[in-house]
């Protein structure tokens, strides 16, 4: 009787490659393979790959060739999003026996199908065993679409809750924005829409498993629908706020042009969705934002923040921002931490610029050295810290909603979390077991904010 094929997968990036990574892991699972963790042996080694950044791309390098020294005989997949520009970095091909791109992630139980097919103890598909090691016969294997032609959304899926009462659920891939510092939309695509009765299965299937919260997720969120025709992402939450078990709707990050009157205030009528927006900034500078194409001003992006204070008395408004973008001035910078000042964040996510090969920005001159990103980053984010802990001071002396996702260390003690619908993390300290459940209690102090 053949032995069940061990399989280890390791996942780099964003939500959304965390989101398939789990969808992945799901579907090989259910084709009777044995999913172990990346440090153990196995038969096969996947890594979902990640190349946002040059650093991104390095990582992904190094997970692969760490797998093949684990198990020097076991097959390397590199999977996603570095997997489109790897040739064009003209590296080495880290022992990787299949390479499978974005919108083939779908195919890859049948790939390895046929990667496992024996015959007389000899393994197939351009394979062969040789003085106790398995040595290629042929090339690389490559499952790769032309990913900026493709119109279709592929078909991964998820139905069972994993370890978090909140799952994230993708709905769109791709993006047309073409923002100058960024490879995504050459790796993922141009925008394309998850249909809403899959998205509703989904949510349906992941709440009958005891899921309470969903996030949407996509590469660009905001642009939900528009391959659908008259569809929206506001039709979208309309329609998963409908079914019965979810108590809590999510987004992920948006961009500023998504948010109107209309989309606002239909929100703030849901009483399941989560006053939580994650409105992109990158930079407090016009200037900057100019050369980021970024498409909007800041009196604009302002004008959207005050938009959603008239209709939710204390939201969460966060951000990313990036600093020592190419050609930054001190006085950039200095607009920049004003605004941050001015907009008054629950959080901000900094990032200092990387170069990023094959994009616009890359080739912009004026590149600012890694110790001046540094201290702008620092003073951004011991900026944020303040502004966070100004926000969170509100709701001192107030009642909260929280859904408790179980315990964790907080301050050396292990106490229950979780998070209120604003996304303030919050200690609970009961000694009941609330976890998966909404709960209502009073904010006395600082204290029981957890960071």
């Amino acid at each position: 009787m053949e032995q069940t094929k061990k399989v280890a997968i390791y996942n780099l990036g964003c939500k959304v490659n965390s989101y398939e990574a789990q969808a992945m892991e799901e579907s090989l699972e259910e084709n009777g393979y044995q999913i172990v963790r990346f440090s153990e042996v196995a038969d096969v080694y996947i890594v979902n790959t990640c190349t946002v950044t040059n650093i991104a791309s390095s990582k992904s390098r190094q997970m692969l060739s760490r797998g093949k020294k684990i198990n020097p005989q076991a097959f390397i997949v590199a999977v996603g999003c570095y997997v489109h520009i790897m040739e064009k970095d003209d590296k080495d091909n880290y022992g990787i026996d299949i390479m499978i791109g974005n919108n083939k992630k779908q195919d890859l139980v049948e790939i390895l199908k046929d990667l496992f097919k024996v015959t007389n103890g000899i393994k197939e598909a351009g394979l062969v065993e040789k003085a106790g090691a398995v040595k290629k016969a042929e090339p690389v294997r490559k499952e790769i679409v032309d990913i900026e032609q493709t119109t279709e959304y592929e078909k991964l899926s998820r139905s069972k809750k994993g370890s978090h009462t909140r799952e994230n659920v993708k709905i769109q891939d791709g993006c047309n924005q073409f923002c100058s510092y960024c490879i995504v939309p050459m790796v993922r695509g141009r925008v394309r829409s998850r249909p809403l009765d899959e998205v509703i299965k989904e949510v349906t299937n992941l709440s009958e498993n005891g899921c309470k919260e969903v996030v949407l997720t996509g590469i660009n969120l905001s642009s939900y629908g528009e391959d659908l025709g008259d569809l929206t992402l506001l039709d979208l939450i309309e329609e998963i706020h409908k079914v019965s078990r979810i108590y809590r709707i999510r987004l992920g990050s948006l961009e500023p042009r998504l948010i109107t009157t209309e989309f606002v205030k239909t929100l703030s009528s849901l009483e399941k969705f989560c006053p939580h927006f994650h409105l992109s900034l990158q930079s407090g500078c016009d200037e900057i934002l100019k050369k980021m194409n970024r498409r909007y001003t800041t009196k604009e992006y302002y004008e959207k923040c005050q938009l959603i204070r008239e209709y939710f008395p204390h939201p969460s408004i966060s951000t990313d921002i990036i600093v020592g973008f190419p050609g930054e001035t001190e006085e950039d910078f200095r607009k920049t931490k004003l605004f941050v000042e001015r907009v008054g964040f629950h959080e901000t996510h900094i990032f200092k610029y990387s170069k990023r090969e094959g994009t616009k920005a890359a080739m912009l001159p004026d590149q600012l050295s890694n110790r001046i990103k540094s201290q702008r980053s620092e003073e951004l984010i011991q900026l944020g810290k303040l502004k966070k802990k100004e926000f969170e001071r509100y709701y001192i002396g107030k009642e909260v909603e929280v859904l408790v996702e179980g315990k964790s260390k907080v301050r050396g003690s292990h106490v229950q979390v979780g998070y209120t619908k604003e996304y303030v993390k919050i200690a609970v300290n009961n000694e009941k077991n609330l976890q998966n459940q909404v709960i209502s209690l009073n904010i006395l102090e600082e204290s029981q904010f957890v960071h």
